[in-house]
């Protein structure tokens, strides 16, 4: 072989291992750039407190600056929205609620510009937040039991003005509400508040005397005995609320529902990109400290894996699309 013909082959060989290892450190590169996170709830809320608790931590762990946004409405379809559009290189993430992600679609789905299903990558669940069923000081209801009693005697139900509270339509507090009468075998009048706040206000002024209500919201008032804390919603007692049985222990028999949130990026993200992101938040939330915060809210934190977070997302659905068309909850 002509010795200018084997040097051409050689050159030709490292040209093609250089690109070829180009290629491979542009793959391991990421993430070389800001990430932005979305947050479908104003500031302030569960899931930004949450999401900011882990900030610095994720910056440290993926070297690079961690942006916050936050934009609410329409029950999450903007912000997810935004999420499921943006470009799939993992510099566009959302945290997504149960709401937008297994409820919206069963209550509106026209008005979703996005599937959850198949537009969305699940990176990691992030937390739960169980709800409690409280009464006011005002009311003599004291007991689940009570509750039940009055509701199925129509007189004593109609002297008590006897109704149920709750955050809004289709929020996992107003199906909440819907379980416990369908459990109990009841039908306790549910009534829609515009937010946690206004439900607040008005259980504890005594202008319903029952509500369901998130642990964040509501653990203050009921340690200062503002608020009856009657039975709470998850499958277990909660550390906050460690003497309020659960409704299941009082009679509801598989009675489990609970707010939650996690992390999703655009559909078509690469898998490795997945693993990295997962990878950091698992270990943010593995922290200490940022556990100690998130618990102190009434939450607690639950890392999945990527295809565990999207396995939870397709039951969730299922469980509350039934839930939703057995109680007959519509759109407002």
């Amino acid at each position: 072989m002509f010795p200018s013909i084997r040097q051409g082959m050689i050159r030709a060989l490292v040209v093609a291992l250089s690109l070829s290892l180009s290629a491979i450190e542009a793959a391991n590169a990421y993430p070389d750039q800001p990430i932005k996170i979305i947050v479908t709830f104003p500031p302030g809320g569960s899931a930004d407190i949450v999401i900011r608790a882990l900030q610095p931590l994720l910056s440290e762990t993926l070297r690079q600056p961690i942006v916050i946004e936050n934009r609410a409405g329409a029950g999450g379809n903007i912000g997810i929205g935004a999420v499921a559009q943006a470009a799939p290189d993992g510099y566009t993430l959302g945290v997504a609620a149960a709401g937008v992600l297994t409820v919206n679609p069963h209550l509106n789905r026209a008005a979703m510009a996005f599937d959850p299903i198949k537009d969305l990558a699940p990176v990691t669940l992030l937390a739960e937040i169980p709800f409690v069923l409280v009464s006011s000081q005002q009311s003599a209801i004291a007991s689940v039991a009570d509750v039940i009693a009055k509701a199925k005697d129509k007189t004593k139900a109609q002297a008590a003005g006897l109704s149920i509270g709750h955050g809004g339509n289709g929020t996992a507090m107003h199906l909440t509400s819907a379980l416990f009468n369908q459990k109990a075998g009841v039908g306790i009048q549910l009534i829609a508040y515009r937010g946690t706040a206004p439900a607040t206000t008005d259980v504890l002024a005594g202008h319903v005397p029952l509500a369901v209500l998130d642990i964040p919201a509501s653990k203050q008032l009921i340690g200062d005995g503002k608020l009856k804390a009657l039975g709470v919603s998850a499958a277990k007692r909660v550390a906050f609320l460690p003497d309020v049985p659960t409704l299941a222990e009082q009679g509801l028999s598989g009675f489990e529902s609970v707010g939650w949130f996690g992390i999703v990026a655009p559909a078509g993200t690469p898998p490795d990109v997945i693993k990295t992101l997962n990878a950091a938040f698992v270990k943010a939330l593995s922290d200490p400290a940022a556990i100690e915060k998130i618990r102190a809210l009434g939450a607690e934190p639950a890392p999945t894996s990527p295809e565990a977070f999207a396995k939870f997302i397709q039951s969730e659905s299922v469980k509350r699309g039934k839930l939703i068309t057995e109680a007959g909850i519509k759109a407002e």
